[in-house]
């Protein structure tokens, strides 16, 4: 099984290549440098791997949610790339790569969505070690985040450092742990995509579709003002 897997729907760009359950990654924290850093970084794992792109069985990609560039922009390489290969994509939540660093069998990723909001999704350990998802993934506020069911949740993502930490406030008693600093990795978009490989989950490249949860890209400069957003 040979994956090359693309994550770039936060401040953080990563690329993955996946063989036969080893990963070569590159991670970096790279605010705007996604569309410099992607294909280059893709076409020495691919060299490190040993690995021809005429060899790969599919390409793997977070489709979010996220920011909205680089939401479209890993979309966009992963369909040029599968089209240009005759390869099957697989889309695969941001938000359960993000839960992939976390530990524990409960586990809620947050990402920070700017104007006062965060993206959420839930989920629980399954037995070949991938997710399975809770709940709808959302955008909300931190103090409208419905509490999660029960205790024992580990928590990654930077939802739980925004709006002054507010969702992790809200979850206190809820959570176990909670690393505020994790970012989703390609390597973890590449694990989850091959679990979906072999259930036969693979799509056409025209079938992807981001997943952006919010409707409007940004807020009117009234809106910001009355929700007290400075940034």
């Amino acid at each position: 099984m040979r994956l090359l897997a693309f994550e770039t729907s936060t401040e953080a760009c990563s690329v993955a290549v996946y063989v036969d359950g080893q990963v070569h990654e590159r991670f970096e924290i790279a605010p705007r440098r996604h569309t410099e850093l992607a294909l280059p970084w893709a076409q020495a794992l691919l060299a490190e791997a040993g690995v021809a792109r005429s060899q790969l069985d599919a390409i793997a990609v977070g489709r979010g949610p996220g920011a909205f560039t680089g939401v479209r922009l890993a979309i966009a390489i992963a369909q040029g790339i599968a089209l240009g290969l005759d390869r099957p994509v697989l889309p695969v939540s941001t938000l359960a790569a993000l839960a992939m660093r976390a530990d524990g069998e409960r586990r809620i990723a947050a990402i920070d969505a700017r104007m006062g909001e965060v993206y959420l999704g839930a989920f629980a350990c399954e037995a070949d070690g991938g997710l399975r998802a809770l709940a709808d993934e959302i955008v909300v506020a931190p103090a409208a985040a419905a509490l999660p069911d029960g205790s024992g949740w580990h928590g990654a993502g930077t939802g739980f450092a925004a709006a002054d930490g507010a969702l992790r406030a809200r979850f206190r008693d809820r959570l176990v742990a909670v690393d505020a600093a994790a970012l989703p990795h390609a390597a973890d978009v590449a694990a989850l995509a091959a679990l979906a490989f072999a259930r036969g989950e693979a799509l056409a490249p025209e079938r992807i579709e981001p997943a952006y949860l919010r409707n409007n890209v940004a807020l009117t400069i009234a809106e910001r003002v009355a929700q007290g957003i400075t940034r």
